[in-house]
């Protein structure tokens, strides 16, 4: 930010100046969010700390002597109202869920992929402490503060200040090790996570960081481990998310009350306006400034999705699918001429592995306007009747992790519910599909299957065999359910996009993989339909049919 342009602006606004004032709050509340959402990870005290940040620097601005340290001051505000809340938390609180999680956050809106991605996942299992302090390295590394505005605000030296974010990169490291973990396939990690309730804390840090260290299998990478200062130099801010206001609560006082107050400590009406009036229904792509003023960043119609063009047929590929005939019209019937909609006519069959060296056609486009999940960024699902409900129109993830050595057997598949809308399986990847070969697989694992000295996993007839990452695209809403009956399997559910989608399934045996991903998307309707799908909501989950009609 333009240092001479902001001692102006904070100058005038100090002498009352509110067009000045309005510029300073708009100006600078993005870094407080930014500062207080990573700090707290989204929870849903996030816009009270916020407003009362903003509140006391605006209230005490007169107070500031030196524009220059304005943003030192500002900062400083906000730690110790994040200091304050802690201190004020009471028993029955701790357990409160995040609002909405500022590491999906992060990686949603400034669209994070590989190693940066990792990093902001990985804060969710740092202690408070040490998110408190990476809230403010993070940015200090995205070049938004300085060393000295840091350890001000922490109110340490700067020679504490870098032993302490020395301590916190050790332990952020070790979060980046478990992430990635998290995201592999091995089998003996399975069994240590399987009493785990999927939220991150100290406790299971711990147990996985040890699983980690003695683990040949989590203990290796595939691709050299980047710094995470050096990941993060030039990182955005993370934007305001859509129908975030401040919303102005002095004391609890009424609303006239509130309005004299907020009057007398210098706010104009605009300003005003924009803090007091209730959080409004925005469009798609509008973000509300603290001037009060709309700012749309993109049309509410997002244009049309190129035309997807269909794969053409590699060498080894799946063999042609078949589809169910329509049922025969009458004659005499108008609906004779209508062209019939071919979704829900097709779906997975049994296919044959491809060359391990057949690149994959490329994947056809479809819209992304972004998913939402009822287990958030990463929903994992260790047990029977365990189910995620996703909404929206995009791309979702769906990791396999099959342990026989805990209980082999037949393996009763997954079933997507109460579907609203289409749902499609566009691509498979991973590296490897789950009956591949594992060469040097530890505790008798011949495939990701099982081996023949702890038993296999084995499928229904007629299912298709699952490879390590399974591709969706939804367009509506739908519930998957893990159905675990028989061979002991988890599933871990991944709202992503199409880039994270062609970035797997290019990666091939040059980089240590056992064979390309796989495209099944046709970019039509007749592309595949998930197995085990239906529009129905059955009291059993697991007594889906294999071809339901959708």
């Amino acid at each position: 930010m333009d240092s001479e342009h902001w001692r102006a602006v904070i100058t005038a606004a100090q002498a009352g100046d509110r067009r000045a004032l309005d510029e300073l709050v708009e100006g600078w509340l993005p870094l407080v969010y930014n500062i207080v959402g990573r700090a707290l990870n989204g929870h849903a005290d996030v816009d009270d700390v916020v407003q009362e940040t903003m509140l006391r620097a605006v209230g005490n601005l007169g107070s500031l002597r030196d524009p220059d340290s304005f943003r030192s001051w500002l900062v400083a505000i906000a730690m110790r109202q994040i200091r304050d809340r802690a201190r004020r938390r009471t028993p029955d609180r701790l357990e409160e869920a995040a609002a909405s999680d500022f590491a999906e956050l992060t990686v949603l809106r400034l669209q994070l992929e590989g190693q940066r991605r990792e990093v902001a996942e990985a804060v969710r299992w740092l202690d408070d402490e040490d998110r408190h302090l990476l809230s403010l390295w993070w940015l200090e590394v995205a070049g938004e503060l300085t060393r000295r505005e840091l350890a001000a605000a922490v109110g340490i030296t700067r020679q504490h200040a870098a032993v302490r974010v020395q301590r916190m990169k050790e332990r952020l490291e070790t979060s980046r090790g478990i992430v990635r973990a998290l995201d592999g396939a091995c089998p003996d990690l399975r069994e240590v996570t399987g009493r785990w309730n999927g939220r991150p804390d100290s406790v299971w840090r711990k147990r996985l960081a040890r699983h980690l260290r003695g683990c040949g299998y989590c203990g290796g990478t595939r691709e050299a481990v980047v710094p995470a200062e050096r990941l993060l130099v030039g990182i955005a801010l993370v934007p305001l998310p859509v129908g975030f206001t401040l919303s102005l609560a002095l004391g609890g006082k009424t609303a006239a009350a509130a309005t004299s107050a907020a009057t007398s400590a210098g706010w104009s009406a605009k300003l005003l306006g924009a803090l007091t009036k209730p959080a409004v229904a925005m469009t798609a792509g509008a973000t509300i400034v603290a001037g009060g003023a709309y700012v749309v960043t993109q049309p509410p119609d997002a244009p049309p999705p190129r035309a997807a063009v269909a794969p053409t047929a590699t060498a080894g590929s799946a063999p042609p699918r078949t589809s169910a005939p329509p049922a025969p019209t009458p004659k005499s019937s108008p609906a004779a001429t209508k062209k019939a909609d071919p979704y829900g006519t097709v779906v997975d069959a049994v296919d044959r592995a491809p060359d391990p060296n057949a690149r994959p056609p490329a994947l056809p486009s479809r819209p992304e306007s972004g998913i939402t999940s009822t287990g958030g960024p990463k929903a994992v699902m260790q047990h029977r009747g365990d189910s995620v409900t996703l909404t929206g129109r995009g791309y979702v993830l769906v990791r396999w992790q099959i342990s026989p050595r805990s209980r082999p057997g037949a393996l009763v598949m997954p079933s997507w519910t109460g579907l609203k809308g289409k749902l499609f399986h566009v691509a498979s990847g991973g590296w490897r599909r789950m009956d591949d070969p594992l060469g040097g697989a530890p505790n008798g694992y011949a495939t990701g299957m099982g081996g023949p000295s702890i038993g296999y996993a084995v499928l229904p007839p007629g299912t298709q065999q699952m490879w390590q990452n399974e591709y969706f695209h939804l367009d509506g809403s739908v519930t998957l359910t893990q159905n675990e009956r028989g061979c002991d399997y988890g599933l871990t559910v991944f709202p992503t996009n199409r880039d994270a989608v062609v970035e797997d399934i290019d990666q091939g045996p040059p980089q240590g993989a056992i064979r390309y991903g796989l495209v099944r998307d046709t970019g039509t309707d007749s592309a595949p339909v998930p197995q085990y799908v239906t529009r129905a909501t059955p009291a059993d989950p697991a007594t889906v049919p294999q071809r339901s009609r959708v």
